[in-house]
This record gives structure tokens, C-alpha cells and sequence, in this order.
């Protein structure tokens, strides 16, 4: 029996990884695809550290020679996560250089199986390899890790780059009706573009590629349910057809029991004692504050973040990483903090100095909240345990997804600060705490957000009638790469 191959091409970021190992297990596992995700040296290490152990034989994890310091990078440097910002388009240029080795990978791929790959799934950031499908003959399709409405106002945004146009503070964005936004929803090398600078050559090009060249379905890490709307406008803008394929996240998180952490990264605080204090706690009366992997605020803004969180009343969890002014693999200095603060809420405040097993956590029925960047990932795993937001967007698509959220017939994300220089003060973060986490309205979130919670579920469900939505999807894409004469017309 022939097995088709599939070759999976992620962004060197860590909310790239996740969800494209979530995909390749169900690409393996439901539809018996022999899938090889491929990413420099350190990347596929993490990438192997996230696999299922079951999803092994099925899935392999190929490397690409990659030297960080031969692109002005420090030793060993393969992801954002690792860099500082200043650095970090450095690595977005470096990936480019990937190309030759990819279609290289790509070549001896078909002469060992005796056959070109059925697909190349590749993520937006990755233009390229809609070059290297057309040099080789094999079909193209993008992975979007974002949701729908957020990849289409990120990508509307670097495209026509509406800022420039207008001294306005507010501005519609293209493709988007109704959507305005404020300068204070652009990240600071958003801000700043002007066309020429690199960013906006690095993004204008690849987003081009990938969105309008490629001539595959775009998958999309989002839920039919979820943003009708918002597939609808970005099918519009590509002319491709978008799939819906997620929530991409551990099917046993949608059960009572969560199983195992993604992140393959060490933890500052275990998910047992994160769980043993959490048992101690009143119901649903815990905030959780992270802004994820990549993000970080001043010292000023750590300080009344943390000023706001004990005016607030609320029990938290606080995974407190390095502000700005340090390296972002700093230890933890408690001048970072208020003096006294960590002696003051040592009763109902736990401070990790490090990562947190977030899936824990988030899963516990004593979380009430997640004061959160508003990335996607963690978007999706805060909803998929019906745990409202509380937004503090800080870069790429984490404005438009606040946005969408916070729109009243969403309902389940409340914006409390905004940006890495924009002022923040402890008055409207207590405020905003104390009403999400103990009040009425954050009660009316915690009801919206346990729908979105069953639309998640169903949209993964094998129960439902003929599979939920998003594996409904799936078995479309898997269908129409397997039978290529079967188009999308828009």
C-alpha cells in the first residue's frame, strides 16, 4: 500500500511549532499521512519534544543546516523566542536563506519514496517554499497558526500599510469593514513602516507569496463557529478557499483531565504544585497573568501591573519574565517588582519565576481569568476551558484578535492595556481585574466563554454526525490534495 507524504514547513517561532506538530499528529493519525515537519537544528529538537510518542513512527522531524552567527545572530539562536526584539527580524531574514536546503530536502524526499511529495503545507512567514512548489511541480498549500479575522488584519495592515497615508489617529483597515484602528494597536515596527524599512519588505513579500501566489486552500487554526465572519473576509482577500481546522491543541484538554504540557520548554514551577495551590483557592477566583513566549512590557508597566494586582483583591498567578530593559534570559531580579509586594500578596498572589505549565492552570476550576498578550495559542487554550480574557495586546495580530473578541456579540475579552510603551496605571488594572475576575460582568464572560468552549469541542468532536466541523474540513483538504482536480472557485 502507498503512503502519501506530506512536508511541513513551520516558522522558526514557538506559536509556529505548536500548532503545525498538533497538525502533522492529526494528518498522521486520521488520515495515515506520513508527514515530515521540517525546521533548523534547534527547532526540530523542539519539535521533537512536543510529539506524542504514539505519533512517532508516522512523523519525521528533518533538520536544515542553519549557522546563527553567520547572520549577525548569537550562537545557537533559531527562534524568537531566544532574541531579543532588535534581533528578530534578523532571524526573518536568516530563515530565507533556508530555500536551497529545503528543495534539496524536498528532492531526496522524492528519491527515496520514488515519487514527489503529495503537498507542501507551509506557514504564511515562509514564502519561499511557494517557490520551490513551482520549481518542483508539487501542490502548495499555507497554514495560517493565527486565527481567520487576526491573519487577515495583519496581513491588510503590512500590505497597504494604512498609517501612512493620514496624520488621523484612526484609520480604517482595507478588507475589513467597520474596522478602525488607533495608533496605539500598532506594534512599535508597524508604527514606523513606511514601505522601505525591512520589515515591511520582509512581510509585504512573503504575505504576497503566500496569500496570492499560492494556489492551494489556506488552512486556517480556527473554528467555522467561532469567526464566520472572519473566514469569510480572509477567503475574500486570498481568493482561496480557507479551512477551518482547529482548535490545533491536545484533544484530552477539552476532557476533565489535561494530560500533557506542548511548550517542550522547563518549567519555573511544576503542574503539581501550580495544582496543589490552585486547590486551595475559591472557585473560578483565580486571575492568571502571561504574555506568552515572546512578549514583555517595561519595568514601569511590570510595576503597576503588579501595583493593579494587589489593589485588585483577586487571587493570581504571575509569570513574570524580564521587562524590556533586560535580556530576555535574565533571573528573575525582585527590583522588577514593587518593594515589599511579593511579602504582601504572599497569601493569595503565586509569582513563577520562569514558565508555567499554562494548560494546567488554565484547566483548573479555580482559574477564573487570563490577563494574556491575546496570541492566538493562548486565545485557544484559555477558550477551549471557557476562561474569559483580559487583553493586553502587545505585536503582530494580537490587536485585531482583542478586538474581535471584545466585540459585544463575542463578549469575552476586556482590554486593559495596550503595546510595550503605551501607558498602563494600577487604577484601571484593579479596576478591570476586579470586575472580570469578581464581579457581574466577568460572570457573563465566564457564560460566553463556556459556549465557545463547546463550539471548540464540537469543532474537534469525532462523535458529532459525520465528525465536527473543523475534521469535517480537514478530510476536505486531505480529499482535495489526494484528487487535485477537484478546484475551489471563489
Amino acid at each position: 500500500m502507498v503512503v502519501e507524504h506530506v512536508v511541513m514547513m513551520p516558522f522558526m517561532a514557538q506559536g509556529h511549532l505548536i500548532p503545525f506538530a498538533a497538525l502533522a499528529e492529526l494528518l498522521s493519525e486520521l488520515h495515515s499521512l506520513k508527514i515530515t515537519l521540517v525546521n533548523t537544528p534547534h527547532n526540530a529538537s523542539k519539535l521533537r519534544s512536543m510529539m506524542n510518542p504514539k505519533a512517532a513512527g508516522a512523523i519525521d522531524v528533518a533538520e536544515l543546516p542553519f549557522s546563527s552567527a553567520d547572520h549577525g545572530l548569537p550562537p545557537d539562536a533559531e527562534n524568537t523566542d531566544a532574541l531579543p526584539y532588535p534581533l528578530i527580524l534578523r532571524l526573518f531574514e536568516a530563515s530565507e536563506t533556508l530555500e536551497p536546503a529545503f528543495e534539496s530536502l524536498i528532492s531526496d524526499v522524492a528519491r527515496k519514496d520514488g515519487r514527489l511529495p503529495l503537498c507542501i503545507v507551509a506557514d504564511v512567514f515562509c514564502g519561499w517554499t511557494v517557490l520551490v512548489a513551482e520549481r518542483l511541480g508539487i501542490h502548495h498549500v499555507v497554514f495560517t497558526t493565527c486565527g481567520a479575522f487576526g491573519t487577515l488584519g495583519y496581513a491588510s495592515t503590512w500590505l497597504h500599510l494604512p498609517h501612512v497615508g493620514t496624520d488621523a489617529d484612526e484609520f480604517p483597515v482595507p478588507g475589513m469593514p467597520g474596522v478602525r484602528l488607533h495608533r496605539t494597536q500598532l506594534a512599535s515596527h508597524l508604527r514606523v513602516a513606511d514601505g522601505k524599512d525591512g520589515w515591511s519588505i520582509f512581510l509585504q513579500k512573503h504575505i504576497s507569496l503566500s496569500m496570492h501566489r499560492s494556489r492551494g486552500d489556506m488552512l486556517c487554526n480556527t473554528v467555522a463557529e467561532l469567526e464566520p465572519d472572519g473566514i469569510r473576509l480572509l477567503q475574500t482577500m486570498t481568493g482561496s478557499r480557507v479551512l477551518p481546522i482547529g482548535p490545533l491543541l491536545p484533544l484530552s484538554l477539552f476532557s476533565e483531565n489535561w494530560a500533557r504540557e506542548r511548550g517542550g520548554k522547563p518549567l519555573g514551577i511544576s503542574a503539581e504544585s501550580c495544582i496543589a495551590w490552585l486547590d486551595t483557592q475559591p472557585l473560578r477566583s483565580v486571575l492568571y497573568v502571561s504574555f506568552g513566549s515572546q512578549n514583555t512590557v517595561s519595568r514601569w508597566q511590570l510595576k503597576e501591573l503588579a501595583l493593579g494586582l494587589e489593589a485588585s483583591g483577586a487571587g493570581f498567578i504571575w509569570v513574570v519574565r524580564p521587562p524590556l530593559e533586560f535580556p530576555m534570559t535574565a533571573e528573575f531580579r525582585s527590583e522588577w517588582l514593587p518593594e515589599g509586594f511579593e511579602e504582601r500578596v504572599k497569601d493569595r498572589g503565586l509569582i513563577v519565576k520562569g514558565w508555567a505549565p499554562q494548560l494546567a492552570i488554565l484547566s483548573h476550576k479555580g482559574t477564573g481569568a487570563f490577563l494574556s498578550h491575546c496570541g492566538w495559542n493562548s486565545v485557544l487554550e484559555s477558550l477551549s476551558q471557557g476562561v474569559p480574557l483580559i487583553g493586553w495586546p502587545m505585536a503582530g495580530e494580537q490587536f485585531y484578535n482583542t478586538i474581535m473578541l471584545g466585540d459585544e456579540k463575542v463578549g469575552v475579552c476586556v482590554e486593559v492595556g495596550r503595546g510595550k510603551e503605551v501607558g498602563v496605571d494600577r487604577e484601571k488594572v484593579a479596576r478591570v481585574v476586579a470586575e472580570v475576575v469578581k464581579g457581574e460582568k466577568g460572570a457573563e464572560m465566564r457564560r460566553k466563554a463556556a459556549e465557545m468552549r463547546e463550539d471548540l469541542r464540537k469543532g474537534m468532536a469525532e462523535e458529532e454526525s459525520g465528525g465536527g466541523s473543523s475534521l469535517r474540513a480537514l478530510d476536505e483538504f486531505v480529499a482535495s490534495i489526494v484528487s487535485p482536480h477537484v478546484h475551489f472557485v471563489a
